[in-house]
């Protein structure tokens, strides 16, 4: 009887305690709202805080129960957006998709050096030493620190510079937000025409250090008057329907530096066509 006393106090014990675990959990339930777990189960899930709430667990509440817009999702797009509103009862809102943009060309062979950087591959660290590698105060160092936070493999260091896929971009902002230049903006999906250059120094300042930055001088805001301007040293693409696509050409075309995009592009594809045909001549 000795031996069994243990084991009887034990289970009685066990007992007890598995029925106030189980009164706790009722007395104590939180009831969950089902149409909040259903809408979770149309995000994504990739928690990356994009919407502007604390994953997709904060923003299917905030959709749920606070009125957010179900367009709230940059990662999921339109087609989350529409399941979210006929789940919900709401009217689909559209909206353009955007995407990340590095607003610099400035690869070694465009944009001078102060020094030579050898350290931690962190543009946050770079930047903080002397104000960066560049000699530009807005060129893009090349240390991959946005590389490193994109969870979708959507931007890469190409020839030095920091290049976006934008195929695979969801417009997370977490590059935009971890670089130390502020030199990564949002665009329109659709835009094929941007100023890749982000500096407001003078041109005379900007023309020592880049070869393809941007000058202010203003030829593209006389080309094209409806679609740029320039403002602190700096020209600006107004993406706007209705836009004259031989003006923007034009712009594009009269660019001195070739600081708008696709300029640069063409001439350097126009001067690689140029080298292909050379030796077809003389053979």
């Amino acid at each position: 009887m000795t031996i069994l006393t243990p084991f009887i106090i034990l289970g009685a014990l066990g007992i007890l305690f598995a029925l106030l675990l189980g009164f706790a959990s009722k007395k104590f339930e939180v009831q969950v709202d089902r149409r909040v777990l259903k809408v979770r189960e149309m995000l994504p899930g990739a928690n990356c805080g994009a919407c502007g709430f604390p994953g997709c667990d904060g923003l299917a509440d905030a959709i749920v129960n606070k009125g957010a817009p179900c367009n709230s999702c940059p990662v999921g797009g339109k087609e989350t957006a529409d399941k979210l509103a006929a789940f919900m009862g709401a009217d689909a809102v559209d909206s353009a998709k955007q995407v990340a943009c590095v607003m610099c060309q400035g690869t070694p062979e465009y944009a001078t050096e102060k020094f030579k950087y050898k350290g931690i591959m962190d543009c946050r660290v770079n930047h903080n030493l002397q104000g960066g590698s560049k000699t530009c105060p807005d060129g893009c160092l090349g240390c991959g620190t946005c590389v490193d936070v994109c969870d979708f493999d959507a931007i890469h260091i190409v020839n030095g510079i920091a290049l976006v896929d934008k195929e695979k971009c969801t417009s997370c902002k977490k590059c935009i937000e971890i670089c130390p230049r502020n030199i990564i903006k949002l665009v329109d999906y659709d835009q094929d025409v941007y100023v890749r250059c982000n500096s407001h120094d003078k041109g005379k300042d900007v023309r020592q250090y880049c070869k393809v930055g941007c000058i202010a001088c203003g030829i593209c805001a006389k080309m094209c008057p409806d679609g740029f301007s320039v403002e602190d040293n700096l020209a600006h693409f107004n993406n706007a329907e209705g836009l004259d696509p031989e003006q923007v050409q034009k712009a594009v075309d009269k660019c001195p530096t070739k600081a708008i995009y696709p300029g640069l592009k063409i001439k350097e594809e126009q001067a690689k066509a140029k080298a292909q045909e050379a030796p077809a001549k003389e053979a």
